[in-house]
């Protein structure tokens, strides 16, 4: 089967493009949304540009589609990307969002391909914990009570888990950031060539509305084992 993977660079899409080849499908294309409006209701804003260097580390073409984040337009302007492509199905990293995860349903119903989402309803702790075995994930954008500016550029790991979990039993905070609580960014990966390092970075915090971006200004792929 051929498909191409909604792909942000984050967590969650790089886990939909894992299992897609676990599967033995032919991820013919990324498909990567670059919204005009920070408050997208359908798609990763922080740090998209990084999806062109994720594309060369996984060797697989990227097709990029534009939007400007106008609600409901925004998926007829996913729709329009899609239906000039050959594939026979989608593959979205939707965990719980009934929002998009109905939408590209319906997108891939009415372009006549299937609609794969491989993450959907899976318990996120056990979802983190698997992610965090298979991938370096840093935390690119926050925007909750708990998380300050501390968690951006910071790895997700074992320890950072630990902490989410306390977070969620205090303040409801969602393990895998599946509410809009926090963005991530994924630097390597088994599928990747090369490995993804950050060469500048800005941390940008809004005291006011507690939460802020870590903005990738430069990044380059290093071969992976040097140091």
């Amino acid at each position: 089967m051929r498909v191409a993977v909604l792909y942000s660079g984050g967590k969650d899409s790089n886990y939909a493009f894992y299992w897609a080849l676990k599967q033995g499908f032919e991820v013919k294309y990324l498909v990567s949304m670059v919204s005009e409006s920070d408050e997208s209701y359908m798609y990763h804003v922080p740090n998209i540009h990084l999806t062109e260097l994720q594309a060369r580390a996984i060797g697989i073409p990227l097709v990029k589609g534009f939007t400007s984040g106008e609600k409901e337009k925004e998926v007829e302007d996913l729709k329009a990307v899609l239906e000039g492509l050959k594939i026979d199905g989608v593959v979205a990293g939707a965990l719980e969002s009934e929002y998009q995860k109905r939408r590209v349903d319906r997108v891939a119903e009415e372009l006549g391909i299937e609609s794969f989402a491989p993450a959907w309803h899976r318990d996120p702790v056990d979802y983190m914990r698997e992610l965090i075995e298979i991938f370096d994930i840093v935390m690119v954008g926050v925007s909750a009570y708990g998380l300050d500016k501390g968690w951006l550029g910071r790895k997700i790991d074992g320890k950072a888990l630990e902490e989410l979990v306390r977070l969620h039993e205090r303040y409801k905070v969602h393990v895998a950031g599946e509410g809009g609580e926090f963005e991530t960014f994924v630097r390597d990966a088994p599928f990747f060539k090369a490995k993804i390092v950050f060469d500048e970075v800005e941390k940008k915090w809004s005291e006011c509305n507690y939460s802020g971006v870590l903005e990738v200004k430069r990044a380059h792929l290093e071969k992976k084992g040097s140091t």
